[in-house]
């Protein structure tokens, strides 16, 4: 299991993934279901419910008790504004993670992804010692670029019909972060 502690920033705390989450989560994604459409999936009517996101919730509290996910809730009180993790946690000589990451569209264009962003590498070299965090954009998702480039990240490539977004194969932009030159242990 990965247990990581939460880390405020500004009025937000950046806190792990809680089973308890899901009344919360599923308001947010309702909230944002617009603002997040063009840069997700297609999602059920079911992802957008309750129990849509408990059953979410649960299958990834079982990847992070496996130790191949780590996920922090945004939240400002009681209210999800946003959402973060590590997917694909892989140990060993390659000990990388890919990130993933939103903002609620009441907050975007505040820093608040690029604080994120960055807690969650600072997490992923100091707390799981990882070597290396990989994310990919959509090749017209600039502010998302912007904020990668600001964390540090550099672009390795482009990956052609890389994910399903909004209903097509799309090509994304890879990114990479180097953390440290540490050897595995």
């Amino acid at each position: 299991m990965i247990d990581m502690p939460s880390l405020a920033i500004d009025d937000v705390v950046m806190r792990p993934l809680e089973a308890g989450d899901a009344r919360a989560l599923c308001r947010a994604y309702v909230r944002n279901r617009d603002h997040l459409r063009p840069w997700e999936p297609r999602r059920s009517d079911g992802f957008f419910t309750e129990q849509g996101q408990a059953e979410r919730v649960s299958g990834q509290l079982e990847e992070r008790e496996a130790g191949r996910f780590v996920a922090w809730v945004l939240a400002d009180g009681d209210e999800v504004v946003g959402w973060t993790a590590l997917s694909n946690v892989s140990l060993g000589p390659f000990r990388s993670a890919n990130l993933g990451y939103w903002v609620d569209a009441g907050r975007a264009g505040r820093g608040l992804a690029t604080a994120v962003v960055r807690e969650a590498c600072r997490a992923a070299d100091e707390l799981l010692g990882l070597h290396r965090v990989e994310a990919g954009t959509l090749v017209d998702n600039v502010a998302s670029q912007r904020v990668l480039a600001k964390c540090g990240f550099t672009r390795i490539g482009t990956a052609p019909e890389f994910l399903h977004i909004d209903g097509e194969w799309r090509d994304h932009v890879i990114f990479q972060k180097i953390l440290n030159d540490r050897a595995p242990q």
